[in-house]
C-alpha cells in the first residue's frame, strides 16, 4: 500500500474472490449462474510444478503459472480461517502477499521496459509471457484469463495476422518442396525416355511388385465375393491366402479409398478397433484407440468407452488387479497390454497404414493387447469446458502431453485390462513426453506402471536439421513475434483444412513432398503403393505453443535436448573428450548389444551420474536408433546412458540401423524383421512374471526368458 491510502486492506475473502477471477472460465459478475459454476475455487497440483484449476462445478481448466495457483489457495485458506483465528493476522498476511506482488509487479515493469513481458492477467496477449521460469527448459506458460472484450478483440487480432503469415509461410515450404523437386522429376522423365525403371534401384523393388499384384488381386477377389455374397473355402485378401475358418479374416476389401479411418484399416485384415474418450487431470478429451480381434472380444458399450473421471490411478483397481467391466479371458489367455504413442503432427494411424505388416496389427496378431494412444487435440480438439477458439485450450507443450496425456493413457489402459503395468512403445515426439514425463524432477512414478519403454527413434539430443534455414527463422524470432506469425491457437490450421478439402492421392503427394522438403527423408524404404495412406493420418492439430517448443528461442532448438541446456552439454562434451577412445567405434558399428554396461568403476559412475535425469523409479529402456536420422541423434543418448550418466537406467536392449532415417523405424518394409520382432521379444521379455503366468505366450516368443534386473538383486 502507498503512504497516506487511507483505503482498508482487503480481507482474505476479497483477496481470494479477485484472484478467483483472474482464473475462471468466465468473466465474474455475481448475478451469472452459469459464469459461478465456473468460478475458480481451488488449484490442484498434479505435480509440485504442475498447477490446474478446478472450478465450483467440478470441472478442470488448464495449467496457470505456479504463483497465481499459490496465491489462490493461499487467499483461499486464510478466508476459511479467518473466523475462528481473528481477522488481524490474516489481513496482515495478505497485506504482505500484496506488498510483495507489489514488488513482483515492478521488478516486471523494469523487465518490461526491456522484454516487453508482463506476468499480470490482464496484459496484451503479446507480451503475456512471465519472465520467471521453473526450469530453463521449460519456461511457463503465459498466462489467459476469462474472455472479455479486449481479450476478444485481440484474440481475433491474433486469428487474423496469423491466418495471414503463416499460410504464407506454409506457401514458402511448399513452394520450396515443389522446386526441390524438379531435378527428381527431370531424372525421372529421363530414365523414362532411356527406356528404364526410375523404381528399379530401390532396395524393395521386387518385394513392392509382388506386394502390389497381390494387392490387386486380393481387391479383384473381394469385389468378386461381394457379387456372389458368399465366399469360397480359400480366398485371397490384401495379398494372404486366407483359409475358410482363419482366426483374422477380413471384413473390409477392394481398392485403397485412402481415407482417416484406423477401424477401416484395421477391419481389412482381420481386426477391428474401439475408441475410448479419456480425459486428462487438466480436462482435455484425448482419443485412445483399442485394437482387437472380433473372433474373441466383444466390444464395450459407448458409455462405458466414454470421458471418465480426470483421476488417474484410482485405487479401486489398483487393489483387486481385476476389476475389469468385462472379463473376456480365462486364466493363461489374458494378452500382455501395450500402449503405442505417435510422434510430432501425427496420430496413432501412424503405427496402422502398411497392413499386416504395421507394427500395431503385427503385435495385435502375435497376442498382445493393443491401445494405441492420441495426443491432446489431434483431429477433433476436445476439453471438458473449453472451446477451440479459447487461447487456453491451446496452452500447453511437450510438458503437459507428458506429465498429463501420458499418465492418463497409461491408467485408463490399465484400468481396462486389470494389470499393474504394460508395455509402453514411443516414436519420435512420443518418446521425447516419455522421457520428460519420467524424469525425476516431473512425474517419475509413472515409471512403476510400465514395465518397459521401447523407443522407436528417440528424440533427445537435437539433430543437424535442426540448423535448416526455415527452422532458424523460427529460432530467431521473439515469442512476440512468434505469436503474431503463429497465433495462439492451433499451429498453421489450414494443414487440417486442405486434408479434408484435397483427395486423399493428392493429399498424400503433397504431404510426402513438403514433409520430405521440411525433415530430409526419403521414401526409399516404404512400400511406395501405401505411401498416399500413410500421410492419411498426418498432420493433426498441434498448438502454436508447441511448437515454439520445439522450435522457438527458448527450448528443444536452442538447447538441443530436451533435459539439459547446451552448457550442460557442453561440459558432457568436454568431460568425455579424450575418454574411452574406442567408444566412437563402439557406436558406430550399428549391432545388437543386449544389457551390455561398461564398468566405469562405481566412482566414475557416481561421478558422472551427479546430473542424471532419472531416478530409481525409472522404468527398463529398449531403443531403436535410425542411424541416418539428421532430425535427432539418438547416438549421443546411447552415449549417455553407456557412459554411466544415468546410473539408474537399464538399457535391456538397444540397435542401431545404419541406414535407417527417422520414419523408417514404423514405416520401412524390412521394419518387423529390424524392429518389430525385436519389441514383441523384449516386451514378453520385461513382463512381470504374474503377468506372464495369467497370459498367452505371444507367437514367436515361447522360448524367451523372463528378464532378469541385476540392478534390483
Amino acid at each position: 500500500m502507498k503512504a497516506g491510502n487511507t483505503t482498508q486492506p482487503l480481507g482474505p475473502a476479497d483477496l481470494f474472490a479477485c484472484q478467483s477471477k483472474h482464473l475462471s472460465l468466465l468473466p465474474q459478475d455475481g448475478n451469472n449462474p452459469k459464469a459461478n459454476a465456473t468460478a475458480a475455487v481451488e488449484a490442484k497440483f498434479i505435480t509440485p510444478r504442475d498447477p490446474v484449476i478446478e472450478t465450483a462445478n467440478g470441472g478442470r481448466l488448464p495449467a496457470v503459472p505456479l504463483a497465481e495457483a499459490q496465491k489462490l489457495n493461499l487467499f483461499k485458506k486464510e478466508a476459511e480461517l479467518q473466523g475462528s483465528q481473528g481477522g488481524k493476522h490474516v489481513i496482515r498476511r495478505a497485506t504482505m502477499e500484496m506488498a510483495a506482488e507489489q514488488e513482483t509487479d515492478q521488478g516486471a515493469t523494469i523487465d518490461d521496459s526491456m522484454s516487453g513481458q508482463s506476468t499480470r492477467a490482464e496484459a496484451p496477449l503479446r507480451s503475456a509471457i512471465p519472465p520467471t521460469k521453473t526450469h530453463p527448459l521449460f519456461p511457463q506458460l503465459p498466462m489467459y484469463g476469462p474472455p472479455t472484450v479486449l481479450r476478444n478483440l485481440q484474440t481475433f487480432a491474433f486469428q487474423i495476422s496469423s491466418a495471414f503469415l503463416s499460410l504464407a509461410f506454409l506457401g514458402t515450404i511448399v513452394l520450396g518442396s515443389m522446386f526441390t523437386s524438379i531435378p527428381i522429376l527431370f531424372r525421372h522423365v529421363y530414365l523414362r525416355l532411356t527406356f528404364r525403371n526410375p523404381y528399379a534401384r530401390r532396395p524393395f523393388y521386387e518385394e513392392e511388385k509382388r506386394r502390389k499384384k497381390a494387392r490387386k488381386e486380393s481387391a479383384i477377389a473381394w469385389k468378386r465375393q461381394r457379387r456372389r455374397k458368399s465366399g469360397s473355402s480359400k480366398q485371397c485378401f490384401n495379398g494372404k491366402t486366407t483359409p475358410e475358418g482363419n482366426e483374422y479374416e477380413p471384413t473390409e476389401g477392394g481398392k485403397d479409398p485412402l481415407i482417416c479411418d484406423v477401424g477401416y484399416y484395421a477391419r481389412r485384415v482381420g481386426l477391428d478397433v474401439e475408441e475410448y474418450n479419456v480425459q486428462t487431470e487438466d480436462g482435455f478429451v484425448i482419443g485412445l484407440w483399442h485394437l482387437y480381434n472380433p473372433n474373441d472380444y466383444t466390444p464395450a458399450s459407448s458409455s462405458h468407452r466414454d470421458q471418465d473421471d480426470p483421476i488417474v490411478f484410482p485405487e479401486t483397481y489398483l487393489e483387486d488387479g481385476h476389476a475389469t467391466p468385462s472379463q473376456q479371458y480365462s486364466p493363461g489367455e489374458r494378452k500382455y497390454p501395450v500402449l503405442l504413442v505417435h510422434g510430432l503432427l501425427q496420430s496413432a494411424g501412424a503405427y496402422c497404414a502398411n497392413d499386416d505388416d504395421s507394427l500395431a496389427f503385427y503385435l495385435a496378431k502375435s497376442g498382445y493387447d493393443v491401445w494405441l494412444g492420441n495426443n491432446r487435440c489431434g483431429f477433433r480438439p476436445q476439453h471438458q469446458m473449453l472451446t477451440s477458439n479459447d487461447p487456453r485450450m491451446w496452452n500447453w507443450n511437450i510438458r503437459q502431453m507428458g506429465v498429463m496425456d501420458l499418465p492418463a493413457f497409461v491408467s485408463r489402459v490399465l484400468s481396462e485390462t486389470g494389470f499393474p503395468k504394460l508395455g509402453l512403445i514411443c516414436h519420435s515426439q512420443g518418446t521425447t513426453e516419455t522421457f520428460v514425463a519420467l524424469a525425476k524432477e516431473q512425474r517419475p512414478e509413472l515409471g512403476n506402471k510400465i514395465s518397459v519403454f521401447c523407443a522407436l527413434a528417440p528424440a533427445v539430443y537435437a539433430g543437424p536439421l535442426i540448423g535448416k534455414m526455415y527452422f532458424k527463422f523460427m529460432r530467431i524470432i521473439s515469442p512476440g513475434m512468434f505469436r503474431l506469425v503463429f497465433g495462439i491457437h492451433a499451429f498453421i490450421p489450414f494443414m487440417m483444412t486442405m486434408h479434408r478439402w484435397l483427395p486423399g492421392s493428392l493429399y498424400g503427394i503433397l504431404g510426402y513432398r513438403v514433409f520430405s522438403f521440411l525433415f530430409n527423408w526419403s521414401d526409399m524404404r516404404w512400400e511406395r503403393d501405401l505411401r498416399d495412406r500413410m500421410f492419411q493420418f498426418a498432420p493433426v492439430y498441434v498448438s502454436a505453443e508447441s511448437m515454439r517448443w520445439w522450435l522457438g528461442r527458448e527450448c528443444f532448438a536452442s538447447q538441443k535436448c530436451i533435459l539439459a541446456t547446451r552448457e550442460e552439454g557442453k561440459r558432457e562434451e568436454e568431460e568425455d573428450e579424450g575418454q574411452d577412445p574406442g567408444m566412437e567405434e563402439y557406436f558406430a558399428k550399428g549391432t545388437v548389444h543386449q544389457t551390455e554396461q561398461r564398468d566405469h568403476g562405481n566412482e566414475s559412475k557416481k561421478w558422472r551420474g551427479r546430473n542424471a535425469w532419472y531416478d530409481e523409479r525409472v522404468p527398463p529402456f529398449a531403443l531403436w536408433v535410425a542411424g541416418n536420422d539428421e532430425l535427432v541423434d539418438g547416438r549421443r543418448l546411447l552415449r549417455r546412458f553407456e557412459r554411466g550418466r544415468e546410473p539408474h537406467v537399464r538399457v535391456v536392449h538397444s540397435k542401431v540401423i545404419e541406414e535407417y532415417e527417422h520414419l523408417d523405424v514404423i514405416w520401412a518394409m524390412d521394419m518387423i524383421e529390424k524392429v518389430g520382432r525385436e519389441v514383441k521379444e523384449v516386451i514378453w521379455q520385461t513382463a512381470p512374471l504374474e503377468a506372464r503366468k495369467l497370459c498367452r505366450v505371444p507367437k514367436g516368443c515361447e522360448n524367451i526368458d523372463i528378464w532378469e534386473d541385476t540392478n534390483s538383486l
